[in-house]
């Protein structure tokens, strides 16, 4: 239906959070995390399949589909063993269906894969990393299953629960004909557009009629003659299961591109289609619905994501929300007092058999529930793990079992996005009306379907018995494999040095014997403490004398050094930040071989090599330069060298590789002899020269460099210079191996783009994206691998210091729209305050002020929800290095209060000439407030288009009423000055893209019924006198044309009563009274202000019919009008003026302005286009177009 209309970009380099400063573990071998506490299974994400687990969980949660699906057998279906043969007949869809449903059921994991599924749909791995649309998908799986089914008890499956049927009927008003075709369907498709909600949408598809009559008539083939007639559409067969798709994606013809309607859309929890049906002579039951599964689409037309809210009807999982688990005063005495639960043995066995199926690690519970049995390996816990243990029994204990306590009035619903599932309240649906984020597809089922107490809360109810065998062994497995990983998780290989075995020289500590026998290998669990630790060692020693003192060596090039002791036995060896092949000293503390031993990082011994010139022989003057390496401890003197070497004094020189000509000899001033080696730099293997003081040439400087490198990969990255400095190379490329650090890069880089050596200090590489876009840098620890930089992309080197392990790198811009060349960068601490760097970011865009507010901008690019926590840390926001914040003015009001911008609605005067309007008697004195700005960033309509003015701002409760909502707004300073006598006389329109909306009506409403959002905007209109607008009535805006010019008089309002039908003639009849004019000599036209057009209201319909061959409502409702409160109606005159043409002079100027603006538009993506393809033609960069439309398609074999 869409194609490829969800693609993603896939960029070659990944701009996520980097550098944590840990190098991630791969998760290739160990086995996939048990359920959570919901004990509902979710599905893995295979790129872009978030539509695929939406749908499948839909079905997996409709019991009667899954299980008609189980009851097909082997016999019938074949065995997935046999389908590599040539002359076996396995249908391997539904096989596989049945297997991931058995998975959802029943295997202990956190989520199931669909890797079999797509397979056996001919899916390759590029079809499953794209996105479709799920109604499209909806269609095609059920179609590729009737033709998997072809032939077995099941053939009629997807008939029997989903097929509905309706019935077109045209009625001849003279002989009382009746025309009559019926279609099949699936699901049914409703518009959302102009549409307030669900029933709405039925009640304009099966309960209004189109009536041909005047100059439309219909040709009744029994009469023989064209006759009046009505055309009608009915539910004739419901489906028990019925499926809605809204049509939230739309064609702009004037911008010529698709847009996702997210206006309001209610549906309710239940529905009763009687008023829609043919028949209407059954009980109640037959025709009423409940909502069970609601699909969801989070974004817009061209990216999205999809998950699903679900309702578990036959109580599955774990329901609990959050405020339920964090409530400890729940007992075992409301249990006692449940009328449901008679039985005090039922209600045992369920407990346990509850309390058995969380804890599969410890537990193998049989088949048919029967038996009991204990893992081996469940004494390998450490006594934590046991302690908590305890604790989770006595708190499931203390938990009533699901499914014995439940009850109607709190239905079970769960958000389930992909791998993750997590409860939901019923009344969380409500906030998928409209947004961005909201509902896509609706899933109903018969509320007469009722399930039996045997499947409630029962998982393996009606599962084949080859199923459950296969998925109890697949359990035992799992079991065995995280036991297994546990042991290897938790155990660490500790490398013991012994004391007694060592002696301190040259330095450092160093092995008296052997090293096998001087240090012991230990494997000890991490989740055991310090004093196990200790106490373990002393029974492997056997006898130890004195005081046992552990503390933390580290391997350095001089030898062991000790750096810190390990305190509180209490600590376990995580909570001490003790690592896997971690080497531990044991000794007294003190000493080592009579030696006292200097511990911690400043004294660290350093290995230098020292050249210094030597006699080359006995009593030869023939000296020669000789390299000796010695250790110095890195708080000592630089002066201690001269000690070593038992020369009185001199020069020492340090040399340096970071220069582009060789090695670089620098000599240490005098002065600087008293600093330690560290303050000097110097490291292990650093090379120092020691001259003789009266030396004053370099003979004795080494001429050879120093500089290898080495790849062993054929593979490179491109570095461009960003640095704003003079340089002979723009870019260049560098090999590089996927585990090369990116410090290396980046120094070898500066010498290679022959750049100043002091950016080796303050200089960073930031990835470039395919629009030349700098992203977040990557630190200089990392490896390209982690790092997640592809081969042959293309890095910038840039000023600045990339953000440390603790450190955000954010972009931000000012408002709620970001033009290219905007975004500001800043780096921050992760454990910032929103309101702190709130400031940080005001400061250094140069605004002033505390009227503002921080958006995180979402995927889409789009202004994402306001941070309403100021006091939150960025990391408790889970705000990521790369994530881009917008600054928006405005005050957030407090939870459950509205901030509104109030507007004024100023009639025009002649309406089409080219004139501005008058303000002069609204606003004339410069110290008033009508040029006030709106403090959400609401923008200022241009008065030569829209009527409107600001007056200020309201702040108001939810709970309040349109009616306090007026008050307040009279009390602002800028409406004292329009003498509004009442709120009676004030009307209230929501405000939507510079222009009127939606009518408010009935003053006696709560606000929060209105569902405004937090971004509403509100005008206010003045009355000549209070209006009681009924349910039915409709405000329209009637122009006059003026004959003779294109030009229309001022608007008047008129109230059209549709009491009769939203029908054209309806329409005519009431303007033509309105005029006093006959109505065969009126012509009216709608004004769509957005495109400059008007539509006339005529005779359409017969015509649209006859074309489209398919039902159209004569209701001015729907296409191609969608009339509404507030619409502008034209009216011509025939007596005087008999011209077609309804447009003025603006509405030629306005569509030129439109078309100049496209025009501009389309050449500026010409120009970023050839900009970005100019970045990367020199990398050779394959730059991926969005790809053309690609259908989506299920292959399946034939079984006919």
């Amino acid at each position: 239906m869409f194609g490829d209309l969800f693609e993603e970009d896939y960029s070659s380099v990944s701009n996520s959070q980097y550098g944590k400063g840990k190098k991630l573990k791969t998760k290739g071998l160990e086995p996939p995390a048990p359920r959570e506490f919901t004990n509902l299974s979710g599905i893995r994400n295979q790129g872009g399949t978030c539509y695929l687990n939406s749908l499948l969980q839909t079905l997996h949660f409709t019991p009667e589909f899954r299980e008609a699906l189980f009851s097909l057998g082997p016999e019938e279906l074949g065995s997935l063993e046999d389908k590599d043969k040539p002359d076996a007949k396995v249908r391997i869809i539904p096989l596989q269906l049945q297997r991931l449903f058995a998975q959802l059921l029943l295997l202990d994991q956190e989520a199931a894969s669909t890797t079999d599924l797509t397979d056996s749909f001919g899916w390759t791995s590029e079809e499953e990393m794209r996105q479709h649309d799920v109604q499209e998908l909806n269609r095609i799986l059920f179609s590729a299953l009737e033709t998997s089914l072809v032939g077995t008890s099941g053939h009629d499956l997807i008939n029997r629960l989903y097929h509905g049927t309706i019935v077109n009927q045209i009625v001849c008003k003279e002989c009382t004909n009746i025309s009559e075709k019926q279609e099949d369907f699936l699901d049914l498709t409703v518009a959302v557009k102009n549409v307030s909600g669900l029933e709405d949408a039925l009640w304009n598809m099966y309960v209004e009629e189109e009536v041909f009559d005047c100059d439309n008539l219909y040709h009744c083939g029994t009469c023989d003659r064209l006759v009046k007639a009505a055309k009608s559409a009915k539910l004739r067969k419901l489906p028990p299961f019925l499926t809605i798709s809204l049509l939230r994606f739309n064609f702009d013809f004037v911008k010529c591109e698709r847009y996702k309607e997210t206006s309001c859309y209610t549906f309710p929890l239940r529905i009763n289609l009687k008023p829609f049906c043919e028949q209407s002579d059954l009980d109640d039951t037959e025709y009423t619905y409940d909502l069970f599964s609601v699909i969801i689409h989070k974004g817009g037309c061209y990216g999205g994501h999809y998950h699903v809210y679900i309702k578990d009807v036959d109580h599955l999982g774990n329901w609990q929300c959050q405020e339920e688990i964090s409530d400890s005063d729940v007992n075992l005495e409301a249990l006692q007092n449940e009328d449901e639960t008679d039985d005090p043995l039922m209600i045992l066995k369920s407990i346990l058999l509850q309390f058995l199926q969380l804890h599969p690690q410890m537990f193998l519970l049989s088949t048919d529930e029967s038996t009991v049995s204990l893992l081996r390996n469940h004494f390998t816990q450490a006594p934590s793990d046991l302690q908590r243990s305890h604790e989770q029994i006595l708190h499931t204990l203390a938990t009533e079992p699901p499914g014995l306590s439940d009850n109607n009035s709190c239905p079970h619903w769960f958000d389930i996005n992909d791998s993750k599932v997590q409860p939901i309240r019923e009344k969380a649906i409500t906030q998928q009306f409209q947004g961005k984020e909201s509902a896509y597809m609706l899933f109903y089922r018969k509320a007469k379907l009722e399930r039996p107490s045997e499947a409630r809360a029962n998982p393996r109810y009606r599962v084949p018995c080859h199923l459950l065998k296969e998925m109890d062994a697949a359990n035992i497995q799992l079991q065995m494999r995280r036991a297994e990983c546990d042991s290897a998780n938790n155990n660490f290989e500790l490398h013991l040095h012994l004391g007694p075995h060592y002696r301190f020289f040259n330095g450092a500590l160093h092995p008296a014997i052997s090293q096998t026998e001087s240090m012991w290998d230990l494997t000890f669990d991490k989740r055991k403490t310090l004093g196990d630790l200790r106490q373990s060692i002393f029974q492997l020693l056997e006898f130890w004398e004195g005081d046992m003192v552990l503390s933390v060596a580290k391997r350095v090039p001089a030898g062991l050094h000790v750096y810190h002791t390990l305190d509180g036995d209490e600590l376990t060896l995580g909570e001490a930040e003790i690592t896997d092949g971690e080497d531990i000293f044991v000794w007294n503390g003190v000493e080592v071989g009579g030696v006292q031993i200097q511990t911690g990082s400043d004294c660290e011994p350093l290995l230098l090599h020292i050249l210094h010139l030597e006699m080359s022989g006995e009593g030869s003057k023939c000296e020669q330069l000789v390299e000796s390496p010695h250790v110095f401890p890195a708080n000592a003197e630089v002066g201690s060298v001269f000690t070593a070497l038992a020369v009185p004094a001199g020069v020492i020189l340090t040399n340096s590789v970071e220069s582009a000509d060789g090695e670089c000899w620098t000599a240490i001033p005098k002065e600087d002899m008293k600093k330690t080696f560290r303050e000097q730099g110097l490291r292990n293997g650093s090379l120092i020269l020691v001259q003789d003081s009266d030396t004053d040439d370099n003979s004795s400087l080494p001429r050879q460099g120093r500089w290898t490198s080495g790849v062993d990969e054929l593979n490179w990255l491109q570095v461009r210079n960003f640095c704003q400095l003079d340089s002979e190379e723009e870019q260049v490329q560098i090999p590089v191996t996927t585990h090369t650090v990116v410090f290396d890069i980046r120094i070898k880089a500066i010498k290679e783009l022959k750049l100043m050596k002091e950016l080796a200090e303050n200089s960073c590489l930031r990835p470039i994206d395919r629009n030349g876009k700098l992203l977040c840098p990557v630190p200089d620890a990392c490896t390209l691998e982690e790092a997640e930089v592809k081969m042959g992309s293309s890095l910038g080197l840039c000023l600045g210091k990339a953000p440390t392990s603790s450190q955000l790198f954010l972009f931000f811009a000012l408002g709620t729209d970001i033009h290219p060349g905007a975004e500001m960068e800043i780096i921050v601490e992760e454990t910032l305050s929103v309101k702190d760097c709130l400031k940080i970011m005001l400061e250094k865009s140069g605004q002033q002020g505390e009227m503002w507010h921080l958006r995180k901008m979402d995927w889409c690019y789009e202004a994402g929800e306001p941070l309403c926590e100021e006091d939150a840390t960025l990391k408790e926001l889970m705000i990521c290095s790369g994530d881009t914040l917008l600054l928006t003015e405005g005050k957030l009001p407090p939870p459950g209060f509205l901030k509104v911008p109030i507007w004024w609605y100023q009639p025009a005067r002649l309406s089409g000439h080219c004139e501005s309007w008058d303000h002069a008697n609204c606003a004339s004195s410069q110290d008033s407030s009508w040029g006030a700005t709106p403090t959400q960033g609401a923008p200022v309509p241009e008065p030569a288009d829209v009527p409107l003015l600001y007056l200020g701002d309201v702040k108001i409760s939810e709970e309040a009423t349109l009616l306090e909502l007026k008050s307040k707004a009279m009390a602002l300073p800028s409406v004292s000055k329009l003498a509004v006598q009442s709120t009676a006389l004030l009307r209230v329109w929501t405000v939507e893209n510079k222009r009127l909306s939606r009518l408010l009506r009935t003053g006696w409403r709560q606000l929060k019924e209105y569902r405004l959002g937090r971004r509403a905007e509100l005008c206010l209109e003045l009355l000549q006198k209070e209006e009681d607008l009924g349910p039915q009535d409709v405000l329209l805006r009637t122009q006059l044309h003026i004959p003779g010019e294109r030009a229309y008089t001022r608007p008047v309002d008129l109230v059209w009563d549709t009491t009769r039908g939203w029908t054209a003639g309806s329409l005519r009849q009431r303007v033509a009274d309105f005029y006093s004019l006959p109505v065969e000599k009126i012509e009216i036209a709608k004004y769509f202000p957005e495109k400059f057009e008007w539509l006339p209201i005529s005779s359409w319909n017969q015509q649209v019919a006859k074309r489209k061959k398919k039902k159209n409502q004569d209701t001015l409702q729907g296409g191609p009008y969608y009339l509404k409160d507030g619409d502008i109606i034209g009216v011509k005159n025939l007596l005087f003026d008999d011209d077609d043409d309804f447009s003025t002079i603006r509405d030629d100027i306005g569509k030129e302005n439109q078309k100049q603006l496209a025009l501009g538009k389309k050449k500026s993506r010409e120009v970023l286009r050839a900009q970005s393809s100019d970045v990367f033609s020199s990398a050779e960069m394959d730059t991926r177009p969005r790809g053309p439309e690609a259908s989506l398609s299920i292959h399946v074999a034939s079984f006919r």
